[in-house]
């Protein structure tokens, strides 16, 4: 009885299992019908055959990748929708191309990333996690721990002043710092200063955080000249995407101590991490979880099943992606 129930319901195709994000699942499976392609024993391609006439949305984890080959097998989709902010895997003008509308998660995850980001530069600058090491294996033996910089008074530049590097700016200036910022176009409604070259904002601040969209112009947009204008006392924090920073010269510059330190959440070639970087105490990493708490999971399966149901209901999207 429950299957054939299932059957009646709008159907949802999911091409990859969620990571963390299992709580959705629950609430999806009561909704729509899953089309869960890893499930099945067809190859990819004959699986989504099975259901091309049919299948008008689809539900796309970061590592599934939506390009042309892939939706030129779902002819009848019409809704791809992102349980992320992050849309770097979705051919947006293929999508735009067909008439496809694509939904991500908005601000659900911005105040989270927001307090990790600040966080990694407070961890960085105070030597938070160093310091932990040395207490408990070296403090009986080495005496005093090196002392770390104060973050009130200095000059934060923010790349991508979105949701995020707003939540970002305001954590900073409850601190005492300076902020400032370059994104692809100035907010006249802002007071910080904008700097329309990342190079320039680079060589007029004392740290910078990374929190813009991966695209093709903005990758590798931290290159060796930003890096080199940042300064050898100053420190990068990167919660956008890993390619947005030239990781090679990045880990060229942390081991030369070229810069002051980084804070890195995500990274160019996830779950691999230049080993390099492991031995640094200026450097401290996580594994590309700034976004994810329960209470964030949460937000993003509510606006997750409000964008299918508007969808499927012919009422507006909740939260389109809008490419401004």
């Amino acid at each position: 009885m429950v299957q054939f129930q299932s059957q009646d319901l709008p159907q949802l195709l999911i091409i990859h299992p969620p990571l963390s994000l299992a709580i959705a699942e629950s609430q999806l499976s009561q909704k729509f019908h899953l089309l869960k392609a890893w499930e099945s024993e067809l190859p990819l391609d004959q699986f989504l055959t099975t259901y091309a006439c049919s299948v008008q949305a689809m539900l796309c984890y970061p590592f599934t990748q939506v390009n042309a080959d892939l939706l030129r097998l779902l002819p009848a989709l019409k809704l791809v929708v992102s349980p992320t902010a992050g849309v770097n895997n979705i051919d947006l003008v293929e999508c735009r191309r067909r008439g496809i509308s694509v939904t991500t998660s908005g601000s659900a995850f911005s105040e989270d990333v927001a307090d990790t980001a600040v966080g990694l530069l407070i961890d960085v600058r105070r030597k938070i996690s160093a310091a932990d090491r040395f207490v408990k294996g070296l403090w009986t033996s080495k005496g005093d721990y090196p002392l770390g910089s104060k973050l009130g008074g200095k000059r934060v530049g923010i790349v991508g002043l979105g949701s995020i590097g707003s939540a970002i700016g305001k954590r900073l200036e409850a601190f005492g710092c300076i902020v400032s910022y370059n994104s692809r176009s100035k907010n006249p409604s802002l007071t910080y200063p904008f700097y329309s070259s990342v190079h320039e904002l680079a060589a007029n601040n004392d740290a910078l955080i990374i929190c813009c969209p991966l695209t093709d112009q903005t990758h590798h947009m931290i290159n060796k000249e930003v890096l080199s204008a940042l300064g050898r006392k100053e420190v990068i924090v990167n919660v956008g995407r890993g390619a947005i920073i030239d990781e090679k010269e990045l880990v060229r510059f942390l081991v030369h101590g070229e810069i002051g330190g980084a804070g890195l959440d995500v990274f160019e070639n996830e779950p691999h991490v230049p080993e390099e970087l492991f031995a640094l105490d200026n450097v401290v990493l996580s594994p590309h979880n700034a976004a994810f708490t329960p209470e964030s999971v949460e937000s993003s399966s509510r606006i997750v099943i409000a964008n299918l149901e508007a969808f499927f209901s012919n009422e507006p999207l909740v939260t389109p992606f809008m490419d401004d």
